[in-house]
């Protein structure tokens, strides 16, 4: 098994300890090249300011996280969303961002209608991709696991995702969170039809059992999933960017010690993914 890429913070990983300002002063502290910050952390920064701040420290940022969210139950909320989206990209580009993490939503509030939904998300990424094509910002969709898709995406598997690359065509590629596909018996057959079109790829693990779905994610080598065989994969498509952690965890790592938190993640990274 070959070293993996460099290792990026998602900043959701240390998110209850640390503000935006600590997670990057955290990762130059620790010898962490890249970051991935959530627009919520950025807002409360500023982005010149965590723009600048990023650059002095030399961290590459290897997304933002999120766009997404597209379905609303009228057309002005469907307008509201693209706005959003292209705030969104906005920022991405103020960051020198390698992508704009798309978390593509759900259905709206009352709505049995999926098909309707994943509609609406392809609509609204076409509605968006021009605007990021002149940003120089990539989109990247993020297909979540089946238990998100009534209220958090309604794309969840790589092969839906890639499906939606080919109708849009260029600008658009794919987040591979390996929380999100590991289970997914095509899963390899779609890395190898993703190629050169996966833009990032997220690390964490799957434990058993798991007490939260969305909020008792585990730190790489603790749960059951495979993830230096699905880097293999990844990195066989020409993928040679960071492997970013992307840890939600309320019960454990978010009441550990932020700079812990960091240190174990170096560990597992190089020892582990």
């Amino acid at each position: 098994m070959t070293k993996p890429g460099p290792l990026s913070l998602n900043t959701i990983t240390v998110r209850e300890q640390w503000s935006l300002k600590d997670c990057i002063e955290g990762c130059a502290r620790h010898g962490i090249t890249g970051i991935s910050p959530w627009r919520d952390k950025l807002a409360e920064y500023g982005v010149a300011q965590a723009a600048k701040h990023i650059r002095d420290t030399g961290l590459t940022v290897t997304g933002l996280c999120r766009g997404g969210m597209f379905p609303a139950a009228d057309a002005a909320g469907r307008q509201a969303n693209i706005a959003e989206n292209k705030r969104a990209i906005d920022e991405a580009a103020a960051l020198g961002a390698q992508c704009l993490v798309l978390v593509v939503g759900g259905m709206p509030s009352g709505s049995r209608d999926l098909a309707g939904a994943q509609m609406q998300v392809r609509d609204g990424i076409a509605a968006v991709r021009d605007y990021a094509l002149a940003a120089k910002v990539p989109l990247a969709i993020e297909p979540l696991h089946p238990m998100f898709a009534a209220d958090r995406a309604c794309v969840n598997t790589l092969g839906h995702a890639l499906d939606l690359c080919d109708e849009l065509g260029e600008g658009v590629g794919v987040a591979v969170d390996v929380y999100h596909v590991w289970w997914d018996p095509q899963l390899s057959q779609q890395i190898k039809r993703a190629g050169k079109r996966i833009l990032a790829f997220h690390i964490c693990d799957w434990l058993v059992p798991t007490t939260d779905l969305l909020l008792d994610r585990g730190m790489m080598g603790d749960g059951v999933i495979d993830i230096p065989g699905i880097r293999a994969q990844v990195e066989a498509q020409g993928y040679t960017g960071f492997c970013e952690v992307e840890i939600m965890s309320a019960n454990n790592w978010w009441k550990q010690p932020a700079d812990d938190v960091l240190r174990t993640c170096i560990e597992r990274h190089a020892t582990v993914v």
